[in-house]
């Protein structure tokens, strides 16, 4: 019964079979006692009629149907013997009793595997036409002859075809969602990749360039410290300046707000400041703004904040400039940033450097590409190196794969600007 009550489809099939029984023995049994009221076996023609009956009706209750594409278990194959065994003697004893065999036929076949049920029905074929010659009364009756196997074969055939089709759809169905498994699956993989990357690209950005800064300041702070403690003192005041600046990074990206530089100022005046905060005795960093800004999403003013100091940083560590400029520059239809410095260069085309190094440029073209826009790196040794983002103003999400490929002019870039 579980199966049926699962399945509302198969509970209406089961209950319009029961009913149909019911009215073809109830008929089947007036039928008998219209034509052989009075006879010596009438008492026990009704008493098998109603086991017939009984035992059809709560086999359904003791014996429930095998589910879908399921093998029928041993109670429910003693349950199928034993009706046919019950129904093949009332066959014997009361011919109307053939017509009990339509709910038997298509039970068999719609629960049973494809050889068996074409058995039983060629078995209930065969008894039902012995029933009707039997009691031809010597007049050859072609339709007794020729009906039943026709009816048996155009049902065999429906159901059969009913019952593989439906396998079919399951298999179908079961592909469906094998299939939708593993994409889920496979979107929580590439959702747990992207954010990592995302996770790096931010801690690339703020925290390991602050403390990259903190680190060149404290060596020097320790070369000069017994020797000119005024400088000392100026390298140790910077390098906490710029511990306080990661710290309120840190605490923007765990909460995943905007740059601190843009929490009360657009992205022009944090570029400003930004290149004043990164001018000092070795390197002057001045910024240009050409054209009027106007409205920018978050995600534009971020990822371009955050290229200009990936690209500052990198004049810093390794291009051994004294010299850099921002260029911010407004068209209509997009946005540009250009970080140029007068350093030492570099062949675009060159094997790369060292290894594990390499992040920098890569995230910045992932950041660029994110919002559908282009970076660009051009470079020759001893000509500097200009570093260049264009993004639309109305920018397209962008799926970008999380790990992105690094070209030989990528990573030739990390050994002098990243």
């Amino acid at each position: 019964m579980t199966t049926t009550r699962a399945d509302p489809d198969r509970r209406w099939l089961t209950a319009v079979m029961d009913v149909a029984f019911v009215l073809l023995l109830g008929a089947s049994l007036a039928r008998y006692l219209i034509r052989h009221e009075g006879g010596r076996h009438t008492h026990w023609v009704v008493g098998l009629f109603v086991v017939f009956g009984l035992l059809h009706l709560l086999g359904r209750l003791l014996a429930p149907a095998p589910r879908s594409g399921r093998r029928p278990d041993a109670r429910y194959l003693a349950w199928v013997g034993a009706v046919l065994a019950v129904w093949v003697v009332l066959l014997a004893l009361a011919p109307s009793a053939a017509w009990c065999a339509m709910p038997l036929f298509f039970t068999g076949l719609h629960t049973l595997s494809t050889r068996t049920a074409v058995s039983l029905a060629a078995v209930l074929t065969v008894l039902v036409v012995a029933s009707k010659l039997r009691f031809t009364h010597g007049q050859f009756d072609p339709n007794a002859l020729i009906a039943p196997p026709a009816v048996a074969a155009v049902g065999t055939a429906v159901l059969i075809h009913l019952k593989r089709q439906a396998a079919r759809q399951r298999a179908l169905i079961d592909d469906l969602l094998r299939t939708r498994r593993d994409l889920a699956a496979t979107e929580r993989r590439a959702g747990i990749l992207a954010e990592r990357q995302r996770l790096s690209t931010e801690i690339h950005d703020t925290l390991a360039q602050g403390l990259s800064s903190q680190q060149m300041l404290l060596q020097a702070a320790e070369r000069v410290w017994h020797t000119d403690p005024g400088a000392a003192r100026d390298h140790m005041r910077d390098a906490a300046e710029i511990a306080s600046r990661s710290l309120a990074e840190a605490r923007r990206f765990v909460h995943d707000l905007a740059p601190a530089d843009l929490a009360e100022r657009t992205l022009a005046p944090a570029l400003a400041a930004l290149a004043d905060r990164e001018s000092g005795d070795d390197l002057t960093v001045v910024f240009h703004l050409d054209g009027t800004p106007g409205p920018m999403p978050e995600r534009v003013e971020a990822a371009l904040l955050r290229i200009a100091q990936g690209a500052l940083a990198n004049v810093r560590e390794h291009a051994g400039a004294t010299r850099a400029a921002l260029t911010l520059t407004c068209l209509d239809d997009q946005i540009s940033l250009d970080v140029a410095d007068d350093g030492r260069g570099f062949a675009v085309g060159a094997p790369p450097g060292r290894a594990g190094r390499g992040h920098g440029l890569p995230a910045m073209r992932v950041r660029a590409r994110q919002l559908g826009g282009t970076l660009t790196v051009e470079s020759e040794p001893g000509e500097g190196t200009v570093v260049s983002a264009a993004v639309p103003l109305e920018p397209v999400s962008v799926e970008v794969p999380v790990d992105v490929p690094m070209d030989v002019s990528v990573a030739v870039s990390e050994k002098a600007v990243s």
